[in-house]
């Protein structure tokens, strides 16, 4: 299993645009084989933070979502989403516990 997990620093005026656009490349994704979880989630405290969550069942699902037509069009969209930074990692997981 992979998690996908880390934050976009984005423009606090454009972040509602930002969602909008993101909306058609989410429930896409989320229909794709081996995505178990897809987020991209708005910071209650800071309007410019926007954290993203992924989870995957292996690295030839995450090569695919790569590779799709809407992640393809949404990356070029992206270009000109007011987004200032990124800070997102790749995270290879060998097992699952559960809390207390």
């Amino acid at each position: 299993m992979l998690i996908v997990a880390g934050t976009l620093q984005v423009d606090p005026d454009h972040r509602d645009a930002m969602f909008a656009s993101l909306v058609p490349m989410i429930e896409a994704t989320r229909a794709e084989p081996g995505c178990q979880a897809y987020v991209f989630s708005p910071d209650p405290d800071d309007p410019g933070l926007v954290h993203v969550f992924e989870r995957w069942d292996d690295q030839a699902a995450l090569d695919a979502h790569f590779a799709s037509e809407h992640m393809a069009a949404w990356m070029k969209q992206a270009a000109d989403l007011p987004i200032r930074g990124r800070d997102i990692a790749k995270y290879l997981i060998s097992g699952i516990g559960t809390l207390p």
